[in-house]
């Protein structure tokens, strides 16, 4: 039986929601269902529905999120994570002191409520090119590799 896999993102200007549809596209190919959602309009709840948790977010400012994704992030709080598998993506900006800074929040509260990040955190300058695309799909496919693999114990 396939895992069943969210990714849940926040994007301004687009970047990030073009990451998140290729992360997806990614994930599809690999015959996993995935739900893809806006995280102004998601619930953190709705997570516990899911085995594999994707989280993505631009940068605003200078290293924090935007406001938009801020109720999510709080919500977050309130969850327990144990057993799921997770990753945290985003566009960044290199023109900013703190490059992507707001991937790095995501895929800290993802750790501190519990879940397990299974591949490392993606960042991509601004839009993404061709090739970036191309990478997003393949993070999705290397996401869901590990889906299957048993817990770890990370330094």
């Amino acid at each position: 039986m396939w895992a069943k896999c969210t990714v849940v993102y926040t994007s301004i200007s687009g970047n990030t929601e073009k990451m998140a549809e290729a992360i997806a596209d990614g994930i599809r190919a690999t015959g996993c269902e995935v739900d893809v959602k806006d995280m102004f309009f998601a619930k953190a709840n709705e997570l516990a529905e899911y085995d594999g948790l994707l989280l993505g977010s631009c940068t605003w400012g200078d290293g924090e999120l935007p406001d938009e994704a801020l109720y999510f992030y709080e919500e977050l709080d309130e969850l327990n994570l144990q057993g799921k598998k997770a990753a945290a993506f985003g566009s960044c900006d290199s023109n900013y002191d703190s490059y992507g800074a707001a991937v790095d929040l995501l895929e800290e509260k993802l750790r501190d409520r519990g879940a397990e990040i299974v591949v490392d955190k993606l960042k991509v300058e601004l839009l993404p090119t061709d090739e970036d695309t191309q990478s997003c799909r393949e993070y999705g496919r290397a996401f869901t590799g590990m889906l299957s693999k048993q817990s770890t114990v990370r330094a």
